[in-house]
């Protein structure tokens, strides 16, 4: 099949053909039709660290189950369905828990499956599976908690961003901080998560959201799916700003959703005495994070919490998700700003850098 792979660190991704298993116990393969580009796909191609290569990347994928293995349940050939990056066992402590983003049994960041074993190889060399899904290829082959069937009349490039941008956003509001109606939220970032967070602060009935991106264009994006007051970072003072549009007392709610050190403090800074700051973006391993805790936690109850994949259980939210949609309270067409071949990636990536649209999503 054809993949693209990233050899080296801090290099383009280069199409090549990679061999993929077949479905073992318990495995779905799909047929990938659809990947979105993420930031966390960014991250780890620009890191210097990253040591687990070869690598196929891409975990914002949706397709058409093409076989199953033995014990195999959940879908059937033909299955459209919505892979899930972080598939819930249910029945380890964390999932009993509802904590399903923590399930003992993912082993997401790994690239191996939980028995240290990877599915793709180039001639007699491993080549690892990239944020539990390795979506850049024309086949992906998961277990089979990671696939959500959806019903057929929902688009498969539409649905593609619900994998990813639309669960960690929309989950990290309901599911994580739980927002709750007429709560006053700011969102630092207005990607393709930030835009989401945006979203599902409006699904959760926010009296206020505010958001600040130094990218114009994503500004007025976000006026469009649900912001209340917009922000440019390089022209106006954002703790400022978040306290005057909330009579002097902050928000109710930060979300860093850029992976930023400095916007989780500037989050710290805009909410309220007994406010939360979310950290939804992924930041760089190598960054650290210094606050006075006296200071913003314990003489003010501020919290500041952490965000795994908008704390989302994928065979719950998914469908909860393409509910919202077919109601018109969530947006997802728009949320695609670029459409590109796979060939075209590495033009996506540059996007992404660039931060140009929300989305690019893939067809593989």
């Amino acid at each position: 099949m054809r993949a693209a792979v990233l050899d080296a660190p801090a290099t383009s991704l280069v199409i090549d053909d990679i061999t993929i298993a077949d479905p073992g116990p318990g495995q779905v393969l799909v047929r990938v039709h659809h990947c979105g580009i993420c930031h966390s796909d960014l991250t780890v191609i620009d890191s210097p660290s990253t040591t687990a290569v070869p690598v196929v990347l891409g975990h914002e994928a949706t397709g058409v189950v093409e076989a199953v293995g033995a014990g195999v349940t959940r879908v059937a050939p033909g299955d459209p369905v919505v892979i899930s990056p972080m598939p819930a066992c249910g029945q380890c402590y964390y999932c009993t828990r509802n904590q399903p983003t923590l399930c003992a049994a993912a082993i997401t960041f790994s690239g191996l499956f939980p028995d240290g074993t990877s599915p793709l190889s180039r001639g007699a060399a491993l080549v690892y599976r990239g944020l539990g899904v390795g979506g850049f290829a024309e086949h992906a082959l998961i277990d089979q908690n990671a696939a959500v069937r959806i019903p057929p009349d929902v688009p498969l490039d539409v649905a593609s961003v619900i994998g990813c941008a639309l669960q960690t956003g929309v989950g990290a509001v309901l599911n994580t901080a739980r927002v709750e109606a007429g709560a006053t939220v700011l969102v630092m970032g207005l990607g393709g998560i930030g835009i989401s967070i945006v979203q599902g602060a409006r699904v959760a009935g926010a009296s206020r959201i505010i958001v600040s991106d130094p990218v114009s264009s994503r500004r007025d994006a976000a006026s469009d799916f649900g912001a209340t007051d917009v922000l440019d970072p390089t022209a106006d003072d954002v703790v400022a700003r978040s306290y005057e549009l909330t009579g002097g007392i902050g928000v109710d709610y930060a979300f860093d959703a850029a992976g930023s050190v400095a916007l989780v403090k500037q989050g710290l800074f805009a909410t309220r005495n007994g406010g939360t700051t979310v950290m939804v973006g992924a930041p760089s391993a190598s960054e650290s994070l210094s606050i006075e805790p006296a200071v913003f936690l314990l003489a003010t109850e501020k919290r500041l919490i952490g965000c795994l994949f908008g704390s989302c259980h994928s065979q719950r939210d998914v469908p909860k998700i393409i509910g919202l949609w077919r109601q018109g309270r969530i947006d997802l067409e728009r949320m695609i700003t670029a459409r590109r071949p796979l060939s075209d990636i590495n033009l996506g990536l540059d996007d992404l850098r660039a931060s140009r649209g929300l989305r690019t999503v893939l067809s593989c």
